[in-house]
Order: C-alpha cells, then sequence, then structure tokens
C-alpha cells in the first residue's frame, strides 16, 4: 500500500485572502509530495509497505526516524487539507458540534482563544492538534516536527480531528513571521462538517 498525494477538492487560490495561492501549491505540491515519496522508499523493502498510515506511525518509533518523520507528514496534510475549506463556502459548526465544544471547553470563543494558544507558542516547527481521549473527551495539545498525537510517546493523548500546521513553509510567503496573523487566518477556513465527521468517528 504505498502512498499517493491525494487529490485536493479546490483549488489553490479558493483559500485568498487568508492563505494565498502560491503558498497552498508549494506546500501540498513540493512539501506533501516530498513527505509521500520519502516514506514510499522508506517501507518500500519492508513488511510495513501493506500497512495503513495509522499502523505505520504506530510502529515508526522502533523502525527508523526517516518513517517517522516523513510517516507523520503524510498523516498529518492528509488530515489538514481535509479540515479546510474555501473561505466563499465557510460555515459555522453546527449545533451538535457546539454544544460538543461548549462542554469541553465552556464556550467556542474559549476553545479558539486556548486552540490559538497552544498553535501561538509552539517553539519552531509544528502542529496544534484538537483530540478526542479515550474517554470522548476533548483536549488541545499541540506536537513538534511532523509528530502527532497517534504516536507512541507523543506528547498529546487521543485521536486528531482537527490540526493546524505552524511550520513555516504553510504562512511564510503571505504573513512571514506573523504567526498570530496566520492563526487568526485559520478560523475563516475550517470545515467544520468534516471536523464534526472526524469526531464522530473517532468515538465509535
Amino acid at each position: 500500500m504505498l502512498f499517493k498525494l491525494p487529490k485536493l477538492s479546490y483549488s489553490y487560490k479558493d483559500f485568498e485572502p487568508y492563505i494565498d495561492a502560491k503558498t497552498m501549491e508549494i506546500h501540498y505540491k513540493k512539501h506533501h509530495f516530498t513527505y509521500i515519496n520519502n516514506l514510499n522508499n522508506s517501507i518500500i523493502n519492508t513488511d510495513m509497505k501493506d500497512l495503513s498510515i495509522d499502523e505505520i506511525l504506530r510502529r515508526s518509533h522502533i523502525e527508523s526516524p526517516i518513517i517517522k518523520n516523513n510517516g507523520g507528514g503524510v498523516y498529518n496534510h492528509n488530515l489538514f487539507w481535509k479540515i479546510l475549506i474555501p473561505s466563499l463556502k465557510f460555515t459555522l459548526p453546527s449545533k451538535y458540534f457546539s454544544n460538543i465544544l461548549n462542554e469541553n471547553f465552556d464556550s467556542i470563543e474559549n476553545f479558539k482563544k486556548k486552540f490559538s494558544d497552544v498553535a501561538l507558542k509552539i517553539f519552531g516547527s509544528g502542529w496544534a492538534w484538537l483530540c478526542v481521549n479515550n474517554n470522548n473527551q476533548l483536549s488541545i495539545c499541540s506536537t513538534h516536527n511532523q509528530d502527532n498525537p497517534i504516536m507512541y510517546g507523543s506528547e498529546c493523548d487521543g485521536i486528531p480531528i482537527l490540526g493546524l500546521d505552524v511550520w513555516e513553509h504553510a504562512y511564510y510567503l503571505k504573513y512571514q513571521n506573523r504567526r498570530s496573523d496566520y492563526i487568526y487566518s485559520f478560523w475563516k477556513i475550517i470545515n467544520w462538517k468534516e471536523v464534526e465527521n472526524n469526531y464522530k468517528n473517532s468515538i465509535k
């Protein structure tokens, strides 16, 4: 089961003015594609070549740093593209999922503030996550580089249902060192229906 670059359901320019088309193209065609190629080259002659990306990541800590880093890059970006929605199609969370966020964080605004704070405080490159833990509760956490919550020994606990890439390649062309502006813009292009589906699938 070698991996391929997933097809996007939107064009690179669909996220303007929040993410510019050039950044989207480079992020997708260069960075994500490189992670896929590196992962495939690392597993092609191993028994991991027939595993799913989830199974690979749960073993990556004992196999190879190359598999861990590039496997994380594949998984993280696969999730990231799906939880984005073109700015003109943006809608707020459903009543059902709004209630879930309110139950876990007291309010949606409080959730957004906590998530934004975590994303802003990541030193260097990494990801901010919204996860569902074993008790079906939501939590916010972060990982460095291309690590993610399902990896063994992760600083996070649970299944990620929403993630924000804060590597500079995700925003530098437009925002330079203004990560806070990039994080603020992220709230304008989240596909809340997809996040809700991720939540429902994680609690089954």
